[in-house]
């Protein structure tokens, strides 16, 4: 699909919280009303009020923590990419760490599954994992040998979807087990960040190709082009009227994409700023993690 450009407005704010060596890296919206965030290059987990001043929580500082999200459990739950180690840290900071069973796993996305489970990707390995909140894990193979699975969520359809960006895929893993892929119509895709859709489909970023797809839980893929093709696009978020917000990591904007295709762009006001992770945050604007050291925060 071509697509269109509108010229919708939106305000953007950075706000620092970290030095530009610690990346802010991914972030998402606690139960607890605040910002949580990974500085993955300095092994940091900080916690962020909209209108406050940021905290911060010590980790190893070269485990490399990487996606967050909230748990079952109402604690948040995040990656040790370098460490091959899943945390969780409660909203008043207890910090719990729970080894792989091996190493070279490279944990990378995770999600709470519809089954009470949190859900992960192994990059290094190639396979996809599961935790419950007491620290028990299991791994399940992938049907294609180094596919590189990347970020995961869970479908309303209840089923954990994941990209394979090595692969140019995106697949669904039921709790059972069971793997079904879909190829994506471009070569070279290299798709990264995916996130769950009101209407049930998934949407999802080509870093790559420089595109947005859309997929459905029948695997009818949609792909849309974006204006700058070298943006590498790399996370994604729906909000509640179906709109996709993804970040251009190379385009230093932040971009939406409605349902019909059409297309917004929005500059951050800082040049080089690394956007990567993107949510909605609990004050109801867009919040990305910016990896010189900020978080930014978008009024459509």
């Amino acid at each position: 699909m071509t697509p269109q450009t509108s010229g919708t407005p939106a305000t953007v704010e950075e706000h620092p919280v970290a030095d530009g060596a610690a990346g802010p890296y991914a972030l998402t919206t606690g139960p607890d009303g605040a910002l949580w965030f990974t500085l993955v290059h300095g092994g940091r987990i900080g916690r962020l009020v909209p209108g406050g001043r940021p905290a911060e929580h010590r980790l190893d500082p070269g485990c490399g923590p990487t996606v967050i999200t909230t748990g079952p459990d109402g604690a948040l739950w995040f990656t040790e990419y370098r460490a091959d180690r899943i945390g969780r840290i409660t909203t008043d900071g207890t910090v719990t760490e729970f080894d792989l069973p091996g190493s070279g796993r490279g944990p990378f996305g995770i999600t709470t599954g519809p089954d009470g489970a949190l859900w992960f990707t192994e990059t290094a390995a190639g396979r996809i994992g599961r935790i419950t909140t007491g620290g028990d894990v299991t791994e399940f193979d992938l049907p294609v040998e180094g596919a590189f699975p990347s970020a995961i969520t869970a479908g309303h359809d209840g089923g954990l979807w994941f990209t394979l960006n090595q692969a140019d895929a995106v697949g669904r893993i039921d709790p059972a087990g069971a793997v079904v892929l879909h190829s994506l119509p471009t070569e070279g895709a290299a798709p990264v960040g995916i996130a769950t859709a009101p209407d049930g489909a998934l949407w999802f970023t080509e870093i790559g190709a420089g595109q947005i797809g859309r997929v459905t839980p029948d695997g009818h893929v949609t792909e849309f082009p974006l204006p700058d093709r070298a943006a590498r696009p790399h996370a994604v978020t729906v909000t509640a009227d179906g709109t996709a917000w993804f970040t251009e990591w190379a385009g230093n904007r932040v971009g939406a994409l409605t349902p019909d295709g059409r297309v917004t762009t929005h500059d951050l006001p800082t040049p080089g700023s690394e956007p990567h992770g993107i949510t909605v945050g609990p004050d109801g604007a867009l919040w990305t993690a910016l990896e010189t050291g900020a978080l930014a925060r978008i009024t459509p």
